[in-house]
Formats: C-alpha cells, structure tokens, sequence
C-alpha cells in the first residue's frame, strides 16, 4: 500500500494508534481491553475507531488480528514532509531557520543533524 501523506489523526485517534503500534499484531479482543483500561472505551467505540483507521488505510482488522499497514515512524514521517511543504514551502532549512529562532540547539543536536546531512547527502 502507498501512504498518502494527507492523512490526519485527531487526538483520540492519535491515543489509539499509539495503543496498537506498541502492541501489534494483536487480537481484536485484546485491543477492547487494552482501550477498556487506557481509555475508558466500551468494545463498539473500540471497533469504531478501528473501522475508521482502517478505511484510512493505517490498519487493518483481518479476521479478529489487528495488523499495521503504516508504521508509527512511517507515519510520523510524512506528517513531518506534509508540515514542511504546506508551512515552509517545502524547505527544510528555512523550517530549521524558523524553529532555532526560539530554540537553541545544543551541540549534540547539532552533531545529530551534521550526522543526518552526511548520511543522507546527494539523496534526491
């Protein structure tokens, strides 16, 4: 499957994903109880938002086996891509720019992105 980047979650959404991408693959059943416990749903709320991530192609529900078709990363990364293009035009560095106007960044993140540049330098 090919991840459209034009997927959002709300924030319930967002609580139940976290629960299944720490515990995936996983029955139905043991998601009802997980979701009973974390978030005070009842079983239909469960599977309703279930369907509803399902039909946004995260997961998937196959015969009572909750699997991940988006890893957390997976998703997180596009929702990243997605953020830069729409808010900074695409440009990585004038979202760096905007955000250590704020934020200083210390010299092992600095390391971090020098390291990041490297490892990635003339990826198209």
């Amino acid at each position: 499957m090919i991840f459209m980047g034009d997927q959002k979650l709300t924030d319930a959404e967002l609580k139940f994903a976290e629960i299944i991408w720490a515990n995936a693959p996983l029955k139905s059943s043991e998601l009802v109880r997980l979701c009973e416990t974390a978030l005070k749903w009842k079983k239909s709320t469960t599977y309703t938002m279930l369907k509803r991530l399902d039909e946004k192609g995260i997961f998937r529900n196959e015969a009572g086996l909750v699997i991940v078709l988006i890893g957390k990363e997976d998703f997180f990364s596009e929702q990243s891509k997605r953020f830069v293009a729409e808010t900074f035009e695409g440009s990585l560095p004038r979202f760096v720019a905007a955000f250590t106007r704020t934020k200083k960044l210390s010299k092992t993140e600095i390391e971090e992105l020098y390291r990041l540049i490297e490892a990635h330098e003339g990826d198209s």
